[in-house]
């Protein structure tokens, strides 16, 4: 038998058995006893009229049938799970992308800075990127990883390995080296825009100094370096303090000038503030070793653990208490987290891990939008609300597209 044809109007479900198999009086008379379903009717009765009407039509196409908006919500918002896009750049595959900033008075105006003496120029926005060529940065002897960049108005800084540190104050259109000493201790792994002139650098071994004279000078803001503060308090309790091998593995600076380091074997971390004299090494709260820590929006800590684990300490500032904070990683470690606002963050790690907290960190999701991308995602950085990228290595960037 032949089946049922559906027709829906805006307010009735309408019932109409073939026109093929009936007279036009047997036309007239069903007309008349069309079965009326009112939208309005809740499900229960809905569902239960349906099934008594149409045995053959499923309550699922009625449901898409009577209510294409919610349907269309639906799809929407599967849609909108998706808050990055991948830009592709013209580098080597073997590139490992390390930093970007943009300069402050154009944001679409930006670098970002890689292994293989790779810098990436944009002025889109960050939609395309071409190579940037500085000659005096260009040595047929060295093969430059570029770590750190930073802007202050028109004025920029980058240093990298090879000890090298390059300055512009025309917002990045020329780029003068700026020579340095030997006797600098360790490698410098960042560096921060300060003011005029200014700007704070930190090496892997613990030694920050300040400039304020274009980097022709450096002042020691630290007595000394962190191995010489380990010998010196080793006896007053940190845990692997006796295994330290003398460099960091992550350092990261908190918008008021407050340091956070992870000792390169992860089994404790260090904290410094402006006007002291020394790190403060502490022992770490967990029992895998830290892989990264940072600082919250809010002024307090997170860190992350290798194997994938996610902690926050307890309050702002520095502590050694933190809380365990339930992530789906698939196992995968988790390698950077950055701030969007003080409640959104996204978390970014191993084999294309993307997390999105709004709530501070109390809970997180996954967004799916690298889940494709073979490769491991190091960084976040959130330029402004607006403006975000994920640096990861294989060359890959990902742009937030809010």
């Amino acid at each position: 038998m032949a089946k049922n044809l559906l027709q829906v109007s805006e307010h009735l479900l309408i019932l109409k058995p073939p026109s093929s198999i009936i007279t036009n009086q047997q036309k007239q008379k069903q007309k008349q006893k069309q079965i009326k379903i009112q939208c309005c009717l809740n499900r229960r009765q809905f569902i239960s009229q349906a099934n008594m009407a149409v045995s053959s039509v499923s309550i699922s196409q009625l449901l898409r049938l009577l209510v294409p908006e919610a349907a269309a919500a639906r799809v929407d918002e599967e849609d909108s799970l998706s808050d990055w896009e991948r830009v592709y750049l013209p580098i080597d595959p073997g590139v490992v992308l390390l930093d970007i900033a943009f300069v402050p008075d154009d944001f679409n105006h930006g670098f970002v800075l890689g292994t293989r003496q790779t810098i990436l120029e944009t002025k889109n926005g960050g939609n395309t990127w071409v190579p940037r060529s500085i000659p005096s940065a260009e040595d047929e002897d060295f093969n430059y990883r570029f770590n750190s960049i930073s802007f202050k108005g028109k004025e920029g800084w980058i240093v990298g390995k090879p000890a090298i540190l390059l300055y512009t104050s025309d917002a990045g259109d020329t780029w003068e080296r700026i020579p340095l000493s030997s006797q600098l201790p360790g490698d410098m792994v960042y560096i921060k825009a300060t003011g005029e002139k200014s700007a704070e650098m930190v090496t892997d071994e613990g030694a920050i100094y300040v400039t304020s004279n274009r980097g022709y000078n450096w002042r020691a803001a630290v007595q000394e370096t962190v191995s010489a503060t380990l010998n010196r308090t080793v006896s007053s309790g940190i845990s692997g303090a006796s295994y330290y091998t003398g460099t960091f593995n992550a350092v990261n600076r908190s918008p008021d000038g407050r340091y956070v380091a992870v000792s390169s074997r992860g089994n404790f971390y260090l904290t410094w503030e402006p006007g002291q004299p020394y790190w403060q090494p502490h022992n770490r709260a967990v029992a895998r070793r830290i892989q990264n820590m940072g600082w919250r929006a809010d002024g307090g800590l997170w860190l992350l653990v290798r194997g994938g684990g996610l902690y926050l300490s307890k309050g702002t500032g520095v502590t050694e208490e933190f809380e365990e904070v339930s992530v789906q990683s698939r196992g995968f470690g988790i390698l950077d987290i950055g701030y969007r606002s003080e409640e959104e963050a996204w978390a970014a790690g191993g084999s294309g891990i993307l997390l999105r907290t709004t709530n501070g960190g109390k809970t997180w999701t996954r967004d799916k939008a690298a889940d494709n991308i073979a490769a491991n995602l190091y960084s976040v950085k959130f330029i402004n609300d607006r403006k975000g990228f994920v640096l990861g290595n294989d060359g890959v960037l990902l742009r937030y597209l809010g």
